[in-house]
């Protein structure tokens, strides 16, 4: 199993306003450069699927295994003979905001999984939460 983590901790952002960026998978291509687009239909809630295309990749369906409005949640992308899970956590502390992510590439394969696709999200999540952060401030 390989596992990556990034943290950061803001204050002056609620964590309202990060879910609402979170949750609103349609317009994830606004602020994430490495996708060409996400589409979700239906709500935001365990068990629902989504749709996300990488730039220059195939399409990829990811899942939503746990959803905790406004501080958690968890999205699962199968590959063969490994998984990738994503794990998405707000926590307040105080008047300070962690926001955190957590890859968690697990299965037979996992390794080349990892090398093919897991290494490179996690090269790009400190970018990434920046952006969310961007959104969250201006949403």
């Amino acid at each position: 199993m390989w596992t990556a983590t990034h943290t950061t901790t803001v204050t002056g952002l609620s964590a309202d306003r990060v879910w609402h960026v979170w949750t609103d998978v349609n317009q994830w291509h606004h602020w994430q450069n490495d996708i060409e687009y996400a589409r979700l239909t239906g709500d935001f809630t365990r068990g629902n699927r989504f749709t996300l295309r990488p730039k220059g990749g195939p399409d990829v369906t990811i899942e939503l295994t746990r959803v905790e409005p406004g501080s958690h949640f968890t999205d699962v992308t199968r590959f063969p003979l490994a998984r990738m899970t994503d794990s998405h956590d707000l926590i307040e502390r105080g008047d300070a905001l962690e926001i955190r992510t957590t890859l968690t590439m697990e299965g037979p394969l996992a390794f080349l999984w990892r090398k093919l696709v897991g290494e490179n999200i996690a090269r790009t999540l400190p970018e990434q939460t920046a952006s969310l952060i961007a959104r969250a401030r201006n949403a």
